[in-house]
C-alpha cells in the first residue's frame, strides 16, 4: 500500500500499485465505492496486466483518510487525486474510471493536463443529476440534509444500497458520503459533459447495453468520443462482466501510438 499528503491538514490519499511497464494506469471508483474492491480483478486481467496501475482511493473513501474539515467537491477530489498522482511521479496517466470517478477524471484532465493523456469513462456522471428521495445512489443521499443523513439517514439509505454497494460504502466517512453526492448531483460549470466535449485526449464511454443508448452520444462521437455499449452488466460493468470489460478497456488504450 502506498500514501501520499494532499491537504495542507496532512490527509493522506491511499492506494495498491501493481508494477509493470508503460504509461501509467489510475483505476478510480464511484461513489461510496473502492477502487481495489472494484478493479482488482480487471486490473491483473491478461488483457490489461503488466503496465504499471494504481488503484486509487479517493479522500473519505475505502483506505484513504475521511476529513470532516474537507468539502469533498469534484474540483477538490480532483484536486486532492492530481496531488497524490504528482507525489508519485505519475504524468501522463491512462484514467479509467468509474461513475463519480469518471466526473472526478474529467475535472482532473481540465485541471492537471499533464497528468492525464486519455480517458476510459466506465458508465461515468456526466449531467447533474434531480435529486429525488427513495431513488437510489447519490440522489438518494444528497435528498438529505447533511445533519439528516448524519442522524440517521445513512441507516436508511444502508438499507436500500444493497449488499455490494455496502460492502465498500460502510468505509467511506459519512461527511465524505454526503458532501461528495451533493456535488455529484449539481455537477460543474461548465457541466462534466461539456468539459468532457472540450478535452483533446483519447476519451471513451463505456456504457451497459441495458440501459440503452448515451443521451448525446451523437455530439460525443462529433467530438471524438468513443461510446461503447457493454453486453449482460449493470452499471459495476468491471464486476458484472468483467472479460468485456476488460476487452473494452484494452481496445480503448490500445492506439496510444497511432494518437
Amino acid at each position: 500500500m502506498r500514501n501520499a499528503v494532499v491537504t495542507p491538514e496532512g490527509d493522506q490519499i491511499r492506494w495498491v500499485e501493481l508494477p509493470g511497464q508503460g504509461p501509467p494506469r489510475v483505476y478510480m471508483h464511484g461513489l461510496g465505492g473502492s477502487s481495489p474492491a472494484y478493479f482488482t480483478e480487471t486490473a491483473v486481467h491478461p488483457l490489461l496486466a503488466g503496465h504499471r496501475s494504481l488503484l486509487i482511493d479517493l479522500l473519505g473513501h475505502g483506505i484513504s483518510d475521511r476529513p470532516t474539515g474537507f468539502d469533498y467537491t469534484l474540483e477538490s477530489h480532483a484536486d486532492a487525486l492530481a496531488a497524490a498522482l504528482t507525489h508519485a511521479g505519475v504524468t501522463g496517466a491512462e484514467l479509467i474510471a468509474h461513475s463519480m470517478g469518471g466526473s472526478v477524471a474529467i475535472v482532473m484532465a481540465v485541471r492537471h493536463p499533464h497528468l492525464v493523456s486519455r480517458l476510459v469513462l466506465v458508465d461515468a456522471i456526466l449531467d447533474p443529476i434531480p435529486v429525488t428521495p427513495v431513488s437510489g445512489g447519490s440522489s438518494d443521499i444528497a435528498s438529505y440534509s447533511e445533519q439528516e443523513f448524519l442522524a440517521g439517514g445513512w441507516e436508511e439509505v444502508r438499507d436500500r444500497s444493497g449488499y455490494r454497494w455496502w460492502a465498500t460504502m460502510r468505509l467511506a466517512g459519512r461527511e465524505a458520503l454526503h458532501r461528495s453526492a451533493v456535488h455529484l448531483t449539481r455537477g460543474t460549470v461548465p457541466t462534466m459533459r461539456e468539459l468532457l466535449l472540450d478535452l483533446k485526449i483519447p476519451r471513451t464511454c463505456l456504457r451497459p447495453e441495458a440501459a440503452g443508448p448515451l443521451p448525446g452520444t451523437d455530439a460525443l462521437t462529433e467530438a471524438g468520443v468513443s461510446v461503447v455499449a457493454i453486453p449482460e452488466c449493470g452499471h459495476n460493468i468491471m464486476l458484472d462482466n468483467p472479460d468485456a470489460f476488460a476487452s473494452a478497456t484494452a481496445a480503448a488504450l490500445a492506439d496510444r501510438d497511432r494518437d
